[in-house]
């Protein structure tokens, strides 16, 4: 059960949480508004749209990239002006050891970690869709960067297709040429005039004008048909569109789905999906460890004063974003493994946790 030096240093952690969110999201918010306003005055959206489909999704944003940050932050503000008011002192002095002056924040570390996770992996993307769909509309028109023309695919491991051309409007591609291999060798050839696809969320498309060629040995069957045909094609129009940021839309659901459609098709993109999967979840697990840091530091009173204290966690704060980004680079090139890459600056972050809590005030 929570104690009354629980419930007060997790009441003063929450708090000061909350004060360094509302403020950086002002400051981040002011920030956005001057470099997008002229987007908003010229482009033909309503205030409404702004203040319902734009700035909560960029807010969610902001939260789930530097939450570790602000965590960090809290602590060490809120630590420092106890240290400096001699309440960690008496804390210390009246017989309370620093593991158990550790559990609260602990505490607090943990149910903010649980938050972050939810926001990460699936209230972020569902902001992220309607911001993005915004900014599709009204900021970056025409930033979609699918391919269209004479498209090479693998749609499993034993199917390749080639469309010469697809126009995105109508859903309609035309050149269609679908490969069948058993192994190595070439068993089936489908060639459609034009294949239009039904709408239906198991992907089926109409072919028309079609020809189908079978290969046994050195046996060929060759057959042509002029009426339309339904039949399941494992593409659709999504795979037509690619968005550089559109992966921050997909919760971890569709991450997971993702991941195993293109691992079916044989496609590399799936190592993409599970970085972000696995950032994710590492980005949450580090408030815990920020959290030990920020008492370490900002625990023992110092000449320096809080000034000192704010400017090494922002100092720390810069450390782990620069490793973060630093391994999802080096992970995104095959260097590492995906869930080592994205763990690692974490790991090095304990090792530094724990040597600050052993150095800490006793």
């Amino acid at each position: 059960m929570l104690k009354t030096l629980d419930r007060y240093i997790i009441g003063k952690f929450i708090a000061t949480l909350l004060f360094a969110i509302l403020i950086f999201s002002v400051i981040s918010m002011a920030i956005d508004f001057s470099e997008k306003v002229k987007y908003f005055i010229e482009r033909d959206c309503t205030t409404l749209e702004i203040l319902r489909d734009y700035y909560p999704g960029f807010l969610f944003t902001m939260m789930g990239m530097l939450m570790p940050l602000y965590t960090l932050v809290a602590v060490v503000f809120f630590t420092s002006r106890m240290a400096f008011s001699a309440e960690i002192l008496s804390i210390l002095n009246a017989g309370v050891s620093f593991r158990r002056l550790l559990q609260p924040y602990l505490v607090a570390g943990l149910l903010i970690t649980m938050a972050h996770f939810l926001l990460n992996h699936y209230l972020v993307p569902v902001g992220n869709k309607r911001r993005m769909t915004f900014e599709r509309t009204y900021i970056h028109k025409n930033s979609d960067k699918g391919k269209t023309a004479n498209v090479h695919m693998l749609l499993g491991p034993d199917t390749k297709v080639f469309i010469q051309g697809y126009n995105k409007e109508k859903q309609v591609a035309a050149g269609v040429r679908l490969e069948k291999y058993a192994g190595t060798r070439l068993i089936s050839i489908l060639d459609a005039q034009t294949a239009r696809w039904l709408g239906d969320s198991i992907n089926r498309w109409e072919l028309t004008n079609y020809t189908i060629r079978d290969f046994d040995g050195m046996r060929e069957t060759y057959a042509r048909y002029s009426t339309p045909i339904d039949t399941f094609i494992n593409l659709a129009p999504q795979d037509f569109q690619w968005f550089e940021n559109q992966i921050e839309e997909m919760n971890t659901l569709e991450l997971n789905r993702a991941i195993k459609r293109d691992r079916e098709r044989g496609l590399h993109t799936s190592r993409q999906y599970a970085i972000e999967r696995n950032r994710r979840s590492a980005d949450a697990f580090t408030n815990i460890l920020l959290t030990v840091i920020g008492l370490s530091v900002a625990g023992r009173k110092v000449r320096g004063g809080m000034g000192l204290h704010l400017a090494l966690a922002v100092s720390i704060g810069g450390l782990f974003v620069f490793l973060s980004k630093f391994s999802i680079t080096f992970v995104s090139t095959g260097g590492l493994p995906i869930w080592l890459g994205m763990w690692l600056p974490n790991l090095l972050f304990a090792g530094v946790a724990i040597w600050l809590a052993g150095q800490a005030q006793k």
